[in-house]
């Protein structure tokens, strides 16, 4: 199979799954096996990729990461989100990331370990799902800094591939109050700033493993990763307002039970 077709099926794959609740990272180490494609220089076109991925969020909600750089603290009657919501959820990630990443790259990007993950973030969210009647912040500007700290904390889930970083904060989300639409929205905001500084480190560290004609490659996955990211967002969101995440988590089960049966048994 000629790279550029890889590209093009794993920038779909990334772009599709990167901000549903279904892990992305899951579906590309399993995606990527079946390819053949891993090793060093994949793991370097999935960082590429997914900054693709994150600029289809950019876009998306440029006026709230416009309105972002007001600095000033929000006040107890303030309803916007802010860059100290963001903040707030994305330390308790990055503490524990920067402390664990060589354990969590060694050890958990197996399929044997992203099957585990599938399933246990299923059940999470089908728990969530069913905690959350009745929501009391409907919209992500209203959620307050103790909101987004605790949301940030059920993102450390994610950090085991498989457990998907949307569904994890998603589901943190409905744990404290918050309707799907804005835990959502707020997952999709809060995954910027982590993912660009995971993304920078890996590349930082694997930036002299390219060769000149890798970034053919790499530019095929990053533009398709952006487009289907971007329509993916759009639709998840409609979905979201009519429907819940029970289909996402059915669907985990379904993908966990064929990778064991195909990678496993």
């Amino acid at each position: 199979m000629s790279e550029t077709l890889i590209a093009v099926i794993l920038g779909i794959v990334e772009g599709l799954t990167e901000f549903l609740p279904i892990s992305s990272t899951g579906h590309m180490i399993l995606i990527g096996s079946l390819l053949g494609f891993e090793g060093v220089k994949a793991t370097v076109f999935d960082v590429f990729i997914q900054l693709g991925a994150i600029l289809s969020v950019l876009l998306l909600y440029r006026r709230k990461f416009i309105n972002m750089l007001d600095l000033r603290f929000p006040s107890a009657l303030s309803s916007k989100l802010t860059i100290y919501h963001v903040i707030a959820g994305a330390i308790p990630v990055m503490a524990v990331a920067f402390f664990l990443h060589k354990l969590i790259k060694t050890y958990l990007f197996s399929n044997h370990t992203v099957i585990i993950g599938l399933v246990i973030g299923s059940l999470l969210m089908l728990a969530a799902e069913r905690f959350n009647q009745r929501p009391h912040t409907k919209d992500v500007d209203d959620l307050t800094l103790r909101q987004a700290f605790w949301v940030g904390l059920f993102q450390c889930f994610s950090l085991w591939p498989g457990f998907s970083r949307s569904g994890a904060t998603i589901a943190g989300g409905l744990f404290f109050g918050l309707s799907r639409t804005a835990a959502a929205e707020f997952s999709f905001i809060i995954a910027v700033p982590i993912m660009l500084v995971a993304g920078t480190y890996d590349l930082y560290k694997n930036w002299a493993l390219l060769t000149p004609s890798d970034f053919n490659m790499i530019a095929v996955g990053f533009i398709v990763s952006f487009i289907v990211a971007y329509f993916s967002i759009i639709w998840f969101i409609k979905f979201l307002n009519k429907s819940s995440l029970a289909s996402f988590a059915y669907y985990r089960f379904i993908v966990a039970a064929v990778s064991y049966w195909y990678f496993i048994l």
